[in-house]
């Protein structure tokens, strides 16, 4: 089930994304998994945003978690985090799915998100959920900002992407 991040959930959410993470070493991308969370404090702005949503488990705990900022005017994924021993059932999926009717609902026609161009469980898998590669050229200036902050901070090392789907699905 997915419901909307609580202030109790933080440490989790934690949690899941180092869990998650681990996942990159596989790929010798240690740099990335060695990367710590975001830290509580931001991760309450999103709660009270109401842009973080958790998917929990029968007993309400979280096993999976997406953030959604808003870039341009549209809903960017942030960040969407699987823990592994729950993955492969589709929560990220269903997540995605969540925020795209937020985002539908707050009257932008987009969601995009960044993501690293050749691991399987990045841009592969966002295509098969009907996102699409957005070039450089068609970026607005603050996914701009973004894309370059990442440059910034080394993880253009492995090839970055910026990746879009229409917030109404296609008929």
């Amino acid at each position: 089930m997915i419901r909307l991040a609580h202030a109790d959930d933080l440490g989790l959410l934690q949690d899941i994304e180092r869990a998650a993470g681990e996942a990159f070493r596989s790929l010798g991308m240690d740099q990335i998994a060695d990367d710590e969370p975001l830290p509580v404090d931001e991760l309450q702005t999103y709660v009270a945003a109401g842009r973080a949503w958790v998917y929990v488990d029968g007993l309400d705990f979280p096993v999976a978690y997406l953030l959604t900022d808003v870039v341009d005017g549209n809903a960017h994924v942030e960040q969407v985090s699987v823990h592994p021993e729950q993955a492969h059932q589709g929560f990220g999926r269903e997540l995605l799915h969540a925020a795209r009717i937020w985002a539908r609902g707050h009257g932008m026609q987009r969601q995009t998100l960044s993501t690293f161009r050749d691991v399987p469980w990045n841009a592969p898998y966002y295509r098969r959920l009907g996102f699409e590669m957005l070039d450089a050229g068609s970026w607005g200036p603050e996914l701009a900002r973004l894309m370059e902050h990442e440059a910034e901070l080394g993880l253009t090392r492995w090839p970055r992407v910026a990746m879009w789907r229409p917030v109404v699905p296609p008929r």
